[in-house]
């Protein structure tokens, strides 16, 4: 009988995690999950921890790094640098003790085989140690440092948001809240609180956004009344606010044609239980969570793996009531979610991203009813995704009407309406309601 593997230390499984991101261009949402259960089940925040940490701060500490070493090490030795890098962000953005960063991060080295490297690596945190106030000049030193993000992103938040953006960048680095969105058609947003108080989660009733609790400290969703059985689901309250702008009723034909991994859809069906919903998603596997939040929840849609893009594969000639389109994008608009963006993302997606919003967005008008509407949404917050992108749907399409938005938050924008990162708490969201002439 095999023994059960030892768990990995979790400097080395986050060494791991930080090196598929940075050299093979893998989410973190691919690997962090299979790097968890590889570790001890006590270390898997800590890992989730360095591998966020890392990822967001790593333009600030990789400066540092460079100015604390005599000489560049060379490109085969990438695992080593990017190990000091790990190591000063325990230093500087963590309480562990400093003998457990450096004990535990050299002995990295070791994993890695790479016993020369271990005198390096304990020689440069010792360093940043004893010159931490030199370092703090590096830390400021320039815009790029400041806000740990690349050239090409801060010059896109210049160009389309020149008043905000630094608080747009200053906002990227934020820790995001933990907010649920309250199934209304089962509990009421006050009992929910009640519910959570007596489980002594302290929590608050999100000021904008109805259905919206914003929990004081994240907690394992296995702690949160009721989840199993769906009186609540984990929501950003920004992109809560697609099913409440596109409002659904019971009878409707509604597309949710970018769905995975469903918290739109239910939502959708939460407001209306008896709509009619078809929704879609390209990967078989997001499909799968699809199914996987429509049950914890009891609801019922179809689901079905096409691409959104190409009707002919999917859609029976009815027409929809509502289709909600929240397109593939830059994801510029959720980077303190997904500090793996600022490394994966490159200015020259942005075109090509741009072309296949609009091949959706002209696909899924073409299955609306008239008299029917449409959402168009994205998570980002360039206006080439957005504003541009639905002005020239607007001018090309003399059946396509704006209905404006009309509401407290975020600002508009062209024909739609733009939250910027952190405002009100929320990720960054675009939407534009669009209807289609009887």
């Amino acid at each position: 009988m095999n023994s059960p593997a030892r768990p990995k230390p979790v400097r080395e499984a986050a060494l791991d995690v930080l090196l598929d991101v940075m050299t093979k261009g893998l989410s973190l949402s691919r690997v962090l999950p299979a790097a968890q259960q590889t570790v001890a089940e006590r270390d898997r925040a800590l890992l989730q921890e360095l591998c966020f940490g890392v990822l967001r701060w790593y333009e600030r500490l990789s400066r540092v790094t460079d100015s604390l070493m005599d000489k560049p090490l060379k490109q085969r030795d990438g695992d080593i640098r990017l190990l000091i890098v790990l190591g000063l962000y325990q230093l500087e953005f963590t309480g562990i003790a400093a003998h457990a960063v450096l004990q535990e991060t050299v002995a990295v080295t070791k994993k890695r085989r790479k016993d020369w490297a271990r005198g390096l690596v304990n020689a440069v945190l010792r360093r940043y140690q004893r010159e931490a106030a030199e370092s703090e000049k590096v830390w400021s030193d320039g815009w790029r440092a400041q806000y740990s993000l690349p050239d090409w992103l801060l010059s896109q938040f210049k160009a389309d948001w020149p008043g905000q953006w630094q608080a747009i960048a200053t906002a990227a680095n934020a820790r995001p809240p933990m907010t649920l969105r309250v199934n209304r058609a089962q509990c009421s947003r006050d009992d929910y609180l009640a519910q959570l108080q007596e489980a002594g989660l302290a929590a608050e009733a999100h000021p904008l956004v109805p259905g919206a609790v914003v929990l004081a400290h994240p907690a394992p969703v296995g702690s949160l009344p009721g989840f199993a059985q769906g009186l609540c689901s984990v929501q950003d309250a920004g992109a809560q606010l697609a099913a409440q702008i596109l409002a659904p009723r019971d009878g409707d034909r509604v597309l949710d044609a970018c769905a995975a991994p469903g918290g739109k859809s239910c939502h959708l069906l939460e407001i209306a239980p008896q709509a009619q919903l078809l929704a879609l998603d390209n990967d078989e596997s997001r499909c799968q969570r699809i199914h996987e939040n429509l049950d914890r929840i009891g609801l019922q849609a179809q689901v079905r793996c096409a691409d959104a893009a190409q009707p002919e594969q999917w859609w029976d000639g009815q027409l929809f009531d509502r289709i909600l389109l929240d397109v593939p994008c830059s994801a510029l608009g959720v980077i303190r979610r997904h500090p793996d963006i600022r490394h994966l993302r490159k200015a020259a997606d942005l075109p090509a991203l741009a072309v296949l919003q609009q091949q959706i967005l002209q696909a899924a008008w073409r299955t609306l009813k008239p008299g029917g509407r449409l959402l168009y949404a994205t998570c980002s917050v360039t206006r080439q995704e957005n504003s541009a992108q639905v002005g020239q749907f607007l001018q090309s399409h003399a059946d396509a009407r704006r209905i404006t938005i009309e509401a407290d938050w975020g600002v508009a924008d062209g024909a739609g309406r733009q939250i910027l990162p952190g405002q009100a708490g929320m990720d960054g969201f675009f939407y534009a309601l669009l209807e289609k002439a009887t």
